[in-house]
């Protein structure tokens, strides 16, 4: 298994695309943006310490780090036209068994939100790990500025995911992505990029869980690693950016 938040021998994954809403991937993304979308997948992007160019911490004066993810996977891929909950109900209304169709896949249409609220709120990130003594979680809603002062430990060699808790308030949202970047002693030593999908509005939060990892181990890397995490979409919104630390130890408590 390939760790996802530090760097490791690498093995070219196969992550097949499945959006849990069906209805915003039919209605809003056009096919071709889809396959598009679905043959991302396919890609890691990561940095490697064989590979010393490309190591890199961030400057000023340069497009921020995610920017620059997003150029590299977006291709030819454009994102499709908008269309807002409104205009989708209204299309075909005179066809029932579309119509029918169209209630199925969207399920109950959330009652007035308030207009204040983000159409996307990232809430939680959780490390999944059934050997972890308790929960690995972070709250996204608070100070994000008061994560820089709180260390998340994980111990060497053992299995987890992570996974991402947001909630979609108004209007359906293409293309989500979660990206990270990896710092140790201020040089970028991994990235990733993970496809979350396309959803639309719901009263329920949704979970985006990435498949199984193997964090790392060995004496050289043990240690903290800084992480820079990015929550965006095709039109490249920064929904959330927060920072945080990992402490890979020998044993939890260390």
């Amino acid at each position: 298994m390939r760790n996802s938040l530090l760097p490791g021998p690498w093995v070219p994954p196969a992550r097949p695309w499945v959006p849990l809403s069906p209805w915003a991937t039919a209605l809003h993304c056009e096919a071709g943006a889809a396959a598009a979308t679905a043959n991302l997948n396919l890609r890691r992007l990561r940095t490697w310490p064989d590979r010393p160019n490309d190591f890199m911490a961030d400057k000023e004066g340069i497009r921020a780090a995610h920017e620059e993810d997003l150029d590299e996977v977006d291709l030819n891929y454009k994102a499709p036209e908008k269309k807002t909950l409104q205009e989708i109900q209204q299309l075909d209304q005179d066809d029932e068994s579309l119509t029918k169709y169209k209630q199925a896949l969207l399920g109950p249409i959330p009652e007035a939100v308030d207009p204040s609220l983000p159409n996307v709120q990232v809430t939680r990130l959780t490390l999944v790990c059934e050997q972890a003594p308790g929960p690995i979680t972070m709250d996204l809603t608070g100070d994000l500025e008061s994560l820089k002062n709180q260390v998340f430990v994980l111990k060497e060699g053992v299995d987890y995911k992570v996974k991402i808790s947001f909630k979609v308030n108004k209007e359906i949202v293409c293309g989500l992505k979660y990206l990270h970047h990896t710092y140790r002693k201020g040089l970028r030593v991994d990235k990733a990029v993970y496809m979350v999908g396309s959803y639309g509005p719901r009263t329920e939060e949704y979970e985006f869980l990435t498949p199984m990892e193997e964090a790392p181990k060995g004496l050289l890397v043990r240690g903290t690693y800084h992480i820079k995490s990015f929550f965006t979409d095709d039109d490249k919104t920064d929904h959330l950016s927060w920072e945080w630390d990992l402490n890979i130890k020998k044993d939890w408590k260390d």
